[in-house]
């Protein structure tokens, strides 16, 4: 239990950082109100700092951006809410990643929804500890926050889908055609700098193994499946490290 308290401190610590609050559809009601309870209410009294007629950014989970009035500090605490702009473009992108240390994962669900994935795959292999599986990271409620933390931080409502496959070879013989679609395919190996190219429009699903690389049989299938080999140098870089900038170089090609 202390390790838990722990760590919901730290995301409270995270969420003291919002640059939008995130609600969900059925918390707006058809006048355009919401009503807001329990911690979010103290966030935006205590921290915030927020008195009647203040605005705040706001947007709904999946919808769109704008502000809220707050009409009243009672509890409920009450929100007059305006919903104006679409949320931020998408990136075009979607993201294999062999499952890391779960410190790791918890730090990368928010930045992974930050940068705008649209649909993610926590993929098992052969460098990848059968422990991770059983993390409390991954449990939905767990997971539902972190993303939702990284959507607040980049005023975007728009969360990745998440998938969790246990078995390398099964996903990728038999899901993977059908999940990727058309999209552009690369996977990322430690070794020369290689450069990626796509369309405009083209989408691009990338392949993120462990810290020490795929194996050159999961490299093969793979490649057999059309994944074209991108390599960010010699240098070994943290898998917290290499999806940002993954994701920096392949957002700027579009």
């Amino acid at each position: 239990m202390e390790g838990r308290d722990q760590e919901g401190d730290r995301l409270a610590h995270q969420h003291r950082r919002l640059n939008l609050l995130l609600l969900t559809a059925d918390e707006v009601d058809a006048n355009g109100h919401a009503r807001l309870a329990g911690a979010r209410r103290e966030h935006a009294l205590e921290v915030l700092k927020l008195a009647e007629g203040d605005t705040l950014r706001v947007g709904v989970l999946g919808g769109r951006v704008g502000v809220a009035t707050l009409i009243s500090r009672e509890d409920p605490l009450q929100l007059r809410v305006e919903l104006s702009a679409e949320p931020p473009p998408r990136p075009g992108l979607d993201l294999i990643l062999a499952i890391p240390r779960p410190k790791a994962l918890r730090r990368l669900i928010p930045a992974i929804a930050s940068l705008g994935f649209d649909r993610v795959v926590l993929l098992n292999a052969a460098r990848v500890e059968k422990s991770y599986f059983d993390s409390k990271v991954l449990d939905p409620a767990y997971l539902d926050e972190l993303i939702r933390l990284g959507l607040e931080q980049a005023k975007d409502t728009v969360a990745p889908q998440l998938l969790v496959r246990e078995r390398f070879k099964p996903f990728v013989e038999d899901e993977l055609d059908a999940w990727a679609g058309g999209a552009r395919r690369f996977v990322l190996h430690p070794g020369p700098v290689t450069r990626a190219a796509r369309g405009p429009s083209e989408r691009a699903v990338l392949a993120v193994g462990p810290e020490g690389g795929w194996v050159p049989f999961e490299l093969t299938l793979l490649r057999a499946r059309g994944f074209e080999p991108v390599g960010l140098g010699e240098r070994p870089y943290r898998v917290e490290v290499v999806v940002p900038m993954l994701a920096g170089v392949f957002a700027a090609l579009r």
